[in-house]
């Protein structure tokens, strides 16, 4: 088991490819390849285990497509969920076939609870293979996952003890990017709006677990539809690795999330699900590439939202404005 440091994995990694984009793995039955899906049915009938098939071979080919441009892939975990045992085994699948393909896996499960239950979930989602000493234990073990901090810091502990010995890392919950975040994350707290008051645990939570990057294996959950909050965020986390979702289909744009950024580019990695691994049912890929040729279209749209980020935070500029996405 790897146990360098989480966060100085991330950013070699990030180097290396010089990309910050994170893929979101959010499999819909409804927008898969019509012939993937029918080839599944005809195999299994119109079961669980026909959409776990389906799920499985779909993520396989996007994987292969999004490897060269993207740093890391984030499996959704509810959209296995729903197909049950078949669908949590296509799960684990996935994050094996990622792992061999050289992507870090971010397991979005915002988990947490008290903390002996914590200390299960992150059993579960961070140990290795032989975890407990029991057979099959640890197979959802990813790179990192993704909590809920509202138990406070007995209900995080857990998990950063458990990403400490393991080599992972993980990202808390902080401003997150659907619109109705504001009714609760922005309820004043002490002079403060609630979601700077948990950013300000979250970076003192996190501070004795700094590597030599000197960022902390605990990061932040900071979406790009809220980039001014996004900006406030960094200047009081500076030492926390940002992941941000909502970018493309949410809104998101290139511009939005510079703010999380460090002044050398670094410290951050933007998510988008549905404007690459759809990226054959609109925009311009689709006209593109069309249906016979999806794989391509998965491909263009995760490489140009890299060379986008990577410009925009090492000296290229942000080429694309505000509410820019991948099928713009």
């Amino acid at each position: 088991m790897n146990r360098e440091h989480c966060a100085d994995r991330r950013l070699e990694a990030a180097e290396q490819k010089q990309s910050q984009v994170v893929v979101g793995l959010d499999p819909r039955i409804s927008e898969l390849p019509e012939q993937l899906l029918q080839e599944a049915v005809e195999e299994h009938g119109r079961t669980a285990a026909a959409a776990a098939s389906a799920i499985l071979r779909f993520n396989r080919d996007v994987l292969d497509a999004v490897c060269g441009a993207a740093v890391a892939v984030k499996p959704q975990i509810a959209f296995y969920e729903r197909f049950g045992c078949e669908g949590l085994r296509a799960y684990a699948q996935t994050i094996r076939e990622a792992h061999t393909r050289g992507l870090l896996v971010i397991a979005d499960v915002k988990r947490n609870d008290i903390g002996s239950t914590a200390e299960a979930y992150a059993e579960a989602h961070l140990s290795g293979p032989a975890a407990g000493n029991w057979q099959g234990a640890g197979e959802f073990r990813a790179d990192a996952l993704t909590v809920n901090p509202l138990f406070g810091s007995d209900g995080v502990r857990p998990f950063l003890k458990r990403a400490e010995r393991s080599g992972c890392g993980v990202f808390a919950l902080v401003r997150t990017s659907n619109p109705s975040s504001k009714e609760i994350q922005d309820l004043p707290c002490g002079g403060r709006p609630l979601y700077e008051r948990i950013g300000a645990l979250v970076e003192q939570w996190g501070r004795p677990y700094v590597g030599s990057s000197r960022y902390s294996l605990l990061g932040a959950v900071a979406g790009a539809t809220f980039p001014e909050e996004l900006a406030a965020l960094r200047r009081i986390m500076p030492h926390s690795l940002f992941l941000i979702p909502g970018f493309g289909a949410q809104g998101g744009g290139v511009r939005d999330v510079l703010g999380a950024f460090d002044r050398h580019g670094r410290g951050a990695v933007v998510s988008s699900s549905r404007d690459i691994i759809y990226a054959f049912r609109r925009g311009p890929y689709a006209e593109e590439f069309g249906l016979e040729r999806w794989q391509e279209a998965v491909r263009s749209a995760a490489e140009r939202m890299r060379q986008q980020i990577w410009r925009a935070t090492h000296g290229g500029g942000a080429d694309q404005g505000r509410n820019s996405s991948m099928s713009a």
